[in-house]
């Protein structure tokens, strides 16, 4: 005569509650980045070298003072045609924009993407402690949807 074994119902294997993804998660930190003393030309080429369409304007403490963009110099390049000024005194201090959203390094990278759609903005700057630490654009947030279409959405 063999050994009966009854086991009772099983519940339900728990799912994991899926990790939120962070915007610390998907920015880049490894940032091209520019000073305020720096001149305009340099800045451009440094944007078409690196394949970027601005960056962030920091101090020598690493603190964030402002962000300077492809249409910043753009505009800069069109006022010197338009009114025959010469381009050698300009730097990144008298064309960034010192207004700067930042976004939390901790928000979800999904809420990152409504504050994309709403602010009409390229990238957002992410700091901490009073330091810039990373940037987050929409591309990163493009990628972290993909990466959470492999694993979530139905085609």
């Amino acid at each position: 005569m063999g050994i009966k074994s009854f086991m009772g119902r099983r519940a339900e294997p728990v799912k994991p509650a899926e990790a939120p993804m962070l915007v610390r998660d998907y920015m880049s930190s490894n940032l091209v980045t520019f000073t305020e003393n720096e001149h305009i030309l340099d800045v451009m080429d440094k944007l078409i070298r690196h394949n970027i369409s601005g960056g962030c304007v920091i101090n020598d403490q690493n603190e964030l003072i402002g962000i300077i963009s492809e249409g910043d110099c753009m505009k800069q390049v069109s006022d010197s045609r338009y009114y025959n000024m010469p381009m050698e005194d300009l730097t990144v201090g008298k064309r960034m924009n010192c207004r700067v959203e930042t976004i939390d390094g901790n928000m979800n990278v999904l809420d990152a993407a409504k504050k994309f759609i709403e602010m009409k903005f390229r990238r957002f700057p992410i700091v901490e402690n009073g330091k810039l630490i990373g940037q987050i654009s929409q591309r990163d947030v493009m990628r972290a949807a993909l990466t959470l279409k492999a694993h979530n959405w139905q085609y």
